[in-house]
């Protein structure tokens, strides 16, 4: 299927004003450019019962504190099951600021809270810092989630693109290190970064021109991935690990015109032949990071939808 419509009215957009690309910017210019985007294209937040900063500390030489926020959905008595929320930006673009909406947007809809996590960026902090990060922030969560009111047996992780990466990897070193434990329920990749050394047909036929290219995944990787032995470090490519028996079931959506796309349905693949209940949900004609772009992008809502709904059904 060609193009949406609206996503390539955004691509023209983007090409009309000559924005800058990725590759040719200093870091913290394409942080802010990033944050920019993300407040242009977001819709309106809905309501939810309550937003709460959290600090989750740790020691100066393990990389200190991370800050998190915590959202809590309107209308819900007793303990409630959590998702913990790894955001995209290639590990070196996004924060807690530029995800605000779209997790207000998923606690409501899904009826669950929402700790959206502010790990360390690359390239001042390479892999496998962000790994690291989440998988402390999973501890924590567990560890003090009755006392922030939720549910320390109905817990989930997701992420987009590169939080989907360290998502997917978070899974197997959890399961690794649990294996009887349930906590974990369910896992929600939005487009996921699962194969650094992918050469699957997507990426050569979204490399130019559909928003995420050839050129920025090569660059996000140049700062994320110190040694090309990285590259085929199953905790960078979780799609290259030896053993997929075990993960939990997991939701994964992927847009049609992104060079993730054959990456996300590989892995798809990966957990359905092992045995893990697994739903793919492509969406047709759109792009890289379309669930952000609700103000544009009608698909965004829907996919949100999708999300909210599995998530609701794996932690009731």
């Amino acid at each position: 299927m060609p193009l949406d419509p609206r996503a390539r009215e955004l691509l023209e957009m983007l090409n009309r004003i000559e924005a800058p690309r990725l590759e040719d910017q200093p870091v913290a210019f394409a942080r802010r450019n990033f944050e920019k985007l993300m407040f242009a294209y977001r819709p309106e937040a809905p309501a939810i019962d309550s937003v709460q900063g959290m600090e989750i500390a740790r020691k100066d030489f393990a990389g200190g504190s991370l800050q998190a926020r915590l959202y809590k959905p309107h209308g819900q008595d007793g303990a409630l099951p959590v998702l913990l929320w790894l955001h995209g930006g290639g590990w070196t673009l996004g924060d807690l600021a530029c995800y605000d909406t779209f997790c207000r947007s998923l606690c409501a809809e899904a009826q669950c809270a929402v700790l959206a996590l502010d790990y360390r960026l690359a390239p001042e902090n390479r892999f496998p810092a962000a790994l690291d990060d989440a998988l402390w922030a999973w501890r924590w969560l567990k560890r003090e989630a009755s006392g922030l009111g939720l549910d320390a047996d109905r817990m989930a992780i997701g992420g987009d693109s590169a939080g989907g990466n360290l998502a997917a990897a978070a899974c197997h070193m959890l399961r690794d290190e649990n294996a009887d434990d349930i906590a974990l329920r369910f896992q929600l990749l939005v487009y996921p970064a699962t194969d650094q050394t992918s050469q699957r047909a997507s990426h050569e036929r979204y490399a130019e021109g559909h928003f995420l290219d050839r050129a920025s995944i090569n660059w996000f990787q140049h700062n994320y991935l110190p040694a090309a032995s990285d590259y085929l470090d199953w905790r960078a490519s979780p799609l290259l690990a030896a053993d997929f028996s075990g993960l939990p079931p997991a939701l994964i959506v992927t847009a049609e015109c992104d060079p993730l796309t054959d990456d996300g349905r590989a892995y798809a693949d990966k957990l359905a032949e092992n045995g893990v209940p697994v739903r793919y949900s492509e969406y047709a004609g759109m792009i890289h990071g379309f669930v952000t772009m609700g103000r544009i992008l009608p698909d965004a809502g829907r996919a949100i939808t999708e999300m909210a709904d599995a998530l609701h059904e794996a932690l009731r």
